[in-house]
């Protein structure tokens, strides 16, 4: 049997980008994933001839010069991407409870600010406050403006709280909210959610925005070329169940047939917590399985994904975040009555459909203890299983609840779509191996910023962690993590100017 440098439990972003960096750097790779399609979040599905995402809606930060674009571009996929840039005036509209009206938010800063001071006059300070306020933080974190740096540049701003910072730049009440409107993004909860989270995700947006033409997965099939190119393999439908450590280091990883496989290294791009649960060896016993088994997720999603009937549902260039209230912050605390109180509306971009779309997906919350009934069913590709009656008629009835609101803000879409998709939070568990089918993985806490800080390095000498529960979760985010993770094996100096020398 070939024998690895590496060995990556997993296929999703996190894995494939560190797959690419290290096989760059002369290291043979080896990926594990358990499902017949690579890519975690990045997978989509055809339906009807529509091509479906299930998790890639947008992308920020990947136009020339940007930092995305510049990794993409060190990575060799950037070229081979097909996007379609967003609305320049709008890439978001938020709306609030019965109003008639919407707010934009527009790419590039200057715009940004002259598209709110439409409907904002009167704060032209607040939003240069926020604007600027935004790009400081940023701008103290060393990675996301590809340059070295040290975890003190960063300290100042990790315990301010998002909605506390906002709400301190600015009276207005609504424009508070219109601010955090697409908190959908990172799971936002008032006075808990770090303003650093939200300025890292928002900037990327602002920056630029993207759709991903006919769907995320091309960034995944990019990064396998990458991977094969330099002579690593993929190999799907084989699931890891055990990391089995001996003497300080892992030893090797077991199978679900009961093939043993060695490395030097090992990665893993699943949750901590699961990676933890998975690895035999008692340097995982005490106090740092008891932290990282016991960090908070945020919550899981619920997702409708609808085919819609041709030339009915004109393409929308934007996205459409609502709120049943006045507030941007309290969707994520719905009752079994109330839900849905708040969702996220992404229409698919695609090769001749940017007149009227084939698809589009509607997001919401749904916390996991929802479905909680099903726990114990296991269901993918590979392994389907309906779940029962119970659980199909349960997924009806909340799409339907669902639609009923998303229909009070477009009539008529009931009639335009053809047929629907449902996912759950069991869905995300099965399929990307989440704890509890979270949305974003570790929840950030502003008021206890540094227990959610999870190092790539673990008590087994050569065995990492990637993926979204590192650093930032999203496409910038996790790109970032699997940066920090090979910075392990390759140096950080190195990699930040490798890239760099790339984009010159």
């Amino acid at each position: 049997m070939k024998q690895y440098d590496v060995i990556i439990i997993g296929s999703g972003l996190g894995s494939l980008v560190c797959g690419a960096i290290l096989g760059k750097h002369g290291y043979s790779v080896c990926l594990y994933e358990k499902n017949r399609q690579i890519g975690g979040c990045m997978q989509t599905y055809a339906r009807d001839k529509a091509i479906i995402d299930s998790g890639v809606h947008y992308i920020g930060s990947l136009d020339e010069g940007q930092v995305l674009n510049k990794i993409f571009s060190y990575l060799g996929i950037m070229d081979s991407l097909h996007l379609q840039r967003m609305d320049v005036d709008g890439f978001d509209y938020i709306h609030f409870n019965k109003e008639k009206k919407h707010y934009q938010l527009a790419q590039g800063y200057d715009r940004f600010i002259e598209q709110l001071l439409i409907d904002f006059p009167q704060e032209r300070d607040a939003l240069h406050a926020y604007c600027d306020a935004v790009k400081d933080v940023c701008s103290r974190f060393p990675l996301f403006n590809l340059r070295t740096g040290d975890a003190s540049e960063k300290e100042k701003v990790l315990g301010i709280d998002a909605a506390g910072f906002i709400r301190s730049i600015t009276d207005n009440q609504r424009l508070q909210q219109v601010l955090a409107g697409n908190n959908l993004l990172y799971a936002g909860v008032e006075n808990k959610t770090p303003f650093y989270v939200h300025a890292l995700v928002q900037n990327s947006y602002i920056e630029s925005s993207w759709k991903c033409m006919d769907g995320g997965s091309q960034i995944a099939r990019a990064l396998q070329k990458v991977i094969k190119q330099y002579g690593g393999d993929i190999v799907r439908n084989t699931e890891v169940k055990k990391i089995v450590g001996k003497d300080g280091v892992v030893d090797h990883i077991t199978l679900a047939d009961g093939r043993e496989i060695s490395g030097k290294y090992f990665i893993s791009g699943l949750h901590p917590a699961r990676t933890i649960a998975m690895t035999e060896h008692d340097s995982f016993r005490g106090a740092y399985r008891s932290r990282i088994t016991s960090l908070e997720n945020s919550p899981g999603t619920f997702m409708i994904n609808a085919v819609l009937k041709p030339g009915t549902f004109p393409y929308l260039n934007y996205n459409y975040y609502h709120h049943a209230t006045d507030s941007a912050w309290n969707g994520i605390h719905y009752t079994a009555d109330n839900w849905p109180q708040t969702y996220g509306l992404f229409v698919s971009a695609g090769e001749g459909k940017l007149q009227y779309a084939d698809n589009l997906s509607v997001m919401t919350y749904m916390r996991y203890e929802e479905v909680a009934d099903w726990q114990h069913t296991f269901s993918t590709d590979t392994y389907p299983d309906t779940r029962g009656a119970d659980y199909q008629a349960f997924k009806k009835e909340r799409a339907e609840k669902l639609l009923n609101v998303v229909e009070e803000q477009f009539p008529g879409l009931r009639d335009c779509i053809h047929t629907y998709y449902v996912a759950t939070p069991l869905t995300y568990r099965d399929y990307l191996a989440m704890p509890e089918g979270s949305m974003y993985g570790v929840a950030k806490d502003a008021n206890d910023p540094l227990k959610t800080f999870i190092s790539p390095a673990t008590r087994l000498s050569n065995l990492y962690l990637t993926g979204q529960n590192m650093n930032l979760h999203g496409i910038l985010g996790v790109t970032m993590s699997s940066i920090v993770t090979c910075a392990e094996l390759v140096g950080m100096e190195q990699l930040v100017n490798e890239i760099i020398e790339t984009n010159k």
